[in-house]
This record gives structure tokens, C-alpha cells and sequence, in this order.
């Protein structure tokens, strides 16, 4: 675990799976907005590299996590740390996930829990810890990386779509406990989406994945962040995709997991 710092002195906003894909974009909207950054990931090469250039391009004041959400000591660690620093929160985003594509009962259960341990109880468990502190200080915002998957159904990929809608049910009950606190809570909700997600999903052959409307990492972390900054609770990139998850809200359910299965199926 390693500090990086430089001029600038803006306040901090703590990035995790910053390593790739839209956590790196976040991290360089936020440096460019004159935040510092603290760049939590399992890759501590990756996070010197975007520490260097966040460096470089801004000017920006960084701080080197190496984390791995899977093991549960992992959020309180992450905690300490920072507070042992002197670090305050400004910003949280939960941005660390992953999913597998598989049958349920087919699919290995340690990868399944870890995904549950990533995905949601981490998600959790670091909310927990520096929320009471941004509504002791009336200020604060914590962005939840979501998915249209929360939303529907996912057969071939149960558990992760599961975890999504987890993370968005969370998101909307806090925005409402969170009313008048000086701190709001947003749940980006991007569909596909070009990052290293769908390969380590196993995803990258599935016909979701071959649309023209797969946004690109940076297009989704701007207007993730746009939301989050206007105090939104749910923000869906695309019009494509809000489109797509306003007739899914009357859609049948059993309806929805067909056309869902389909769509994670090879092409």
C-alpha cells in the first residue's frame, strides 16, 4: 500500500476496482475536477500507472490501495487505513464487482459467494463504514455502480443479476433514509458496457455483447458522474437502455427471462 502525492489538494474521493474499465474513468473524472483520489484494486501496477497519470495530467493527489474485496477483512483494513492518514471522505464509489456466466447449479460455489462477497457485501460493509461519517459532517456522496441487469432476471447469470438488484434496492431505501442529511447516494446503472467485464464474465461471445448500443467505458463514468454531482438516485446511461428498462418494468416477468437468457447465449 503505497501514497502518491503532488499539488493538488481537493478533497478525496475513495475509487474501488479503479484498475480498469469505468473505476480508471471515474478516477480521471475526478482528478480532472480537482479531487484527489484514492485508488483501491486487487493490480497495484495498475494503480501507480493511473497514479502517474493522474499525476501528470492534473496534477492530482492520489493514494495506492491494494485491496481484494473477496476476503472480508478487506473494507475495515481499507478504513483504517485512510483514517490512519488522516484521509476524509468527500466521495465513496462502489465500482468493484464482477460476474460469471454459467447454470446455477453448475456454476463453482466459492466463485459464487465471492461474487456475493464482492458485488454486495463489500458494497455494504464499506457504505457502512463512512457513511456515519459524511452525515456527521452534513456532506457527502456515494455512487453505487449498478446494472440494468438489476432490474431483470438473469438466467446463466443468476447470482450476479441478483447482486445488482441488491445494490439498486439498497441505493433507492438509503436515498429516502438519507433525505435532508446533507449526503446523497446514487446507483449507476450502465448497460453493456466495453470494459474487461464480459471477458472475465465469459460474456465477450454473448449476444448482448454484440449490439451496436455497448457504450464505452468513459461515455458511462461522465454521465455516472454527472448523475451522481446532480443528486440522482438512479441513472440509467443511453437512451437505448432507458428506453429498454422502461418497457421492462410491465413487462411479465417469465417474459423477461427468456429474452434475458437470450441475450446472455453465445451468438
Amino acid at each position: 500500500m503505497q501514497a502518491e502525492t503532488t499539488r493538488n489538494e481537493g478533497p478525496w474521493a475513495l475509487v474501488t476496482g479503479a484498475s480498469s474499465g469505468i473505476g480508471a474513468e471515474l478516477a480521471r473524472i475526478f482528478a480532472a475536477q480537482g479531487y484527489s483520489v484514492a485508488l483501491a484494486a486487487r493490480s497495484v501496477s495498475k494503480l501507480e500507472e493511473l497514479a502517474a497519470e493522474l499525476a501528470n495530467r492534473h496534477k492530482a493527489r492520489s493514494h495506492v490501495i491494494q485491496s481484494d474485496l473477496a476476503d472480508p477483512d478487506t473494507p475495515p483494513r481499507m478504513y483504517e487505513e485512510l483514517e490512519k492518514l488522516g484521509i476524509t471522505l468527500e466521495v465513496l464509489v462502489n465500482n468493484a464487482g464482477f460476474g460469471l456466466r454459467g447454470f446455477f447449479a453448475e456454476s463453482n460455489a466459492g466463485r459464487l459467494l465471492e461474487m456475493m462477497q464482492v458485488n454486495m457485501i463489500a458494497l455494504t460493509h464499506l457504505t457502512r463504514l463512512f457513511l456515519p461519517d459524511m452525515i456527521a459532517r452534513r456532506t457527502g456522496r456515494i455512487l453505487n455502480v449498478a446494472s440494468t441487469a438489476g432490474f431483470v432476471p438473469g438466467p446463466t447469470m443468476a447470482v450476479y443479476y441478483a447482486s445488482k438488484a441488491y445494490v439498486v434496492s439498497l441505493t433507492d431505501a438509503l436515498a429516502n433514509e438519507l433525505a435532508g442529511t446533507g449526503v446523497s447516494i446514487t446507483a449507476l446503472c450502465p448497460g453493456p458496457t466495453h470494459t474487461g467485464f464480459a471477458e472475465t464474465a465469459g460474456t465477450s461471445n454473448a449476444r448482448l455483447f454484440k449490439k451496436s448500443s455497448v457504450m464505452d467505458a468513459a461515455s458511462v463514468a461522465r454521465i455516472g458522474f454527472e448523475g451522481l454531482m446532480a443528486g440522482k438516485t438512479i441513472v440509467i446511461p443511453g437512451w437505448r437502455n432507458r428506453s429498454v428498462m422502461a418497457a421492462a418494468r410491465i413487462a411479465p416477468r417469465k417474459m423477461l427471462a427468456g429474452i434475458t437468457r437470450g441475450l446472455n447465449s453465445p451468438e
